[in-house]
């Protein structure tokens, strides 16, 4: 069910299908996948069970999304409109764990089949020029404001391009991250490619000036350049230590297991005495959506701080509440066969097996007493230790759009240290609705996947982001590495 796609392989399956997966095709395949979705969301989501907002939007948008998105199906043509189609529909939950992505290696944030030498970002509310691939002429000048295009204004065309197709608009963190495609054309055939014309405000005053907007080859070394230029993206290596202007630096801009976790904690302990008189955590583009993302992160603090002083600031887990369906059931029997089929996790992991005994009894007394719902305590805030903080220095945690799922988590633990100070740009959002159950949907091109689960009492809200207060948000450009070090300097005096 859960096949794995490499580029080479998923554009050699749809080559070898070329004769028969036609854009009919694509569109039954699109009207399955929609349903689909549609019908495992109403008989699994626990958004149908808990109140509030998040169950409003969710709630709002289920059907009639539905009927949105399957009024668009003639428009479906090829694998990719598919994966188009399926986002739109997914990211009108405004639910960070809700996603539709496809089965085989997608678009790249460096695709284009057409763009016009320049490109924008989301700077102050507005679409700014940042960045003019070098001889290219004719170009509205860097830190132009885009005022419209062909009678749109700049949010107009943002909605429609950019909203559900490419990221969540109402975040921030969305506006930053799908920016600079709002000028390109990205092959979406629900939406307009490159315009012809726009008008920008150039030198903060005066009337908006045309600019015609010349198509450029879209090589893919100057898209990167371009994206690379207005959002930050990291580096090849994800995890790190450096000495920065005098103090440690510690790169955390990954929480995959696949990071390079053991050498990288090695190291962190290592640095202790260093530590000690302060230092800078940077997790820019740290994302991370599976529970051990939030273990990585909470055990680079217990290496750090020592976890006799963060247990007692670790924010309780407070109630979960789940939905009592035979689906949800069978994600925890499946997960519970697991356990005990892994004789090394016997072996040391006994209370995550009796927890997870106690969640499939749960399910089983509520499903068989007609419940919809039952709720379970999570663990409770340990009271203060008393330990001693070892840290004396400053310390400053950088953040930024990229900062998502277990960073969130990580956050909110770290936000409770002493002379820990939040810097840098606004984060990504996260949802209540967590733990994701994932599955292939019907055409086999797509995988849904939700969260199961709702952490009701959650103490930050949902699709509430970080956010660093002014004296310490960053309002330079995010790819000068040197402005940014010399920027956290100021910081750490």
């Amino acid at each position: 069910m859960h096949r794995l796609f490499t580029a080479a392989a998923a554009f050699a399956a749809l080559a070898m299908a070329a004769g028969a997966a036609t854009a009919q095709d694509f569109r039954a395949f699109a009207r399955q996948d929609l349903q689909a979705a549609h019908d495992e969301l109403r008989a699994n989501h626990p958004a149908a069970v808990v109140g509030g907002a998040a169950a409003q939007t969710f709630n709002g948008w289920i059907d009639a999304g539905l009927a949105d998105s399957l009024a668009k199906v003639a428009q479906v043509n090829s694998g990719d409109s598919h994966a188009y189609l399926m986002r739109y529909y997914a990211r009108g939950f405004r639910d960070s764990n809700i996603a539709m992505t496809p089965s085989f290696e997608g678009l790249s944030p460096y695709f284009a089949i057409q763009w016009p030498g320049f490109t924008t970002g989301w700077r102050g509310g507005k679409y700014v020029v940042t960045y003019i691939k070098p001889g290219v002429r004719g170009t509205p000048p860097l830190g132009a404001v885009l005022v419209d295009c062909g009678g749109k204004t700049a949010e107009q065309m943002a909605q429609d391009k950019l909203d559900r197709w490419e990221g969540d608009l109402t975040s921030e963190a969305g506006r930053i991250n799908t920016a600079p495609f709002l000028l390109w054309n990205r092959n979406n055939p629900f939406t307009t490619g490159t315009p012809g014309a726009c008008n920008f405000q150039v030198g903060g005053r005066g009337r908006p000036r045309e600019f015609r907007l010349m198509p450029q080859p879209p090589l893919i070394a100057d898209l990167e350049a371009a994206y690379r230029s207005t959002v930050y993206q990291p580096g090849p290596t994800p995890l790190g230590i450096e000495t920065v202007n005098g103090r440690p630096w510690l790169h955390v801009h990954s929480f995959a297991d696949t990071a390079g976790w053991d050498a990288f904690n090695a190291a962190v302990q290592a640095q202790g005495p260093a530590l000690r008189n302060g230092f800078v955590l940077d997790l820019r583009g740290a994302r991370g959506q599976s529970y051990t993302s939030t273990a990585r992160g909470y055990g680079l603090a217990n290496r750090i701080w020592t976890p006799e002083f963060t247990v007692s600031r670790q924010p309780a887990a407070g109630e979960i509440t789940y939905r009592a369906t035979p689906g949800n059931r069978a994600w925890y029997a499946a997960t519970l066969g697991r356990m005990q089929a892994d004789p090394r996790f016997v072996q040391e992991s006994a209370p995550v097996i009796e927890e997870t005994q106690a969640i499939v009894a749960a399910f089983d007394a509520a499903i068989a007493s007609g419940q919809r719902s039952f709720t379970l305590a999570g663990r409770p805030a340990t009271p203060d230790t008393g330990a001693a903080n070892p840290i004396a220095g400053p310390v400053v945690v950088l953040v930024d759009s990229g900062c998502s799922g277990g960073c969130l988590d990580t956050l909110d633990l770290l936000t409770r240290l002493p002379n820990v100070r939040l810097a840098g740009s606004v984060t990504a959002t996260d949802s209540i609705f967590i733990e994701q159950t994932t599955m292939r949907l019907p055409s086999n091109y797509s995988d849904l996947s939700f969260g199961h689960k709702a952490w009701t009492s959650r103490q930050r809200a949902n699709n509430t982001p970080f956010t660093p207060q002014p004296a310490l948000t960053y309002a330079g450009n995010p790819s000068d590495e040197a402005a940014v070090r010399a920027w956290v300097a100021t910081l750490m005096q």
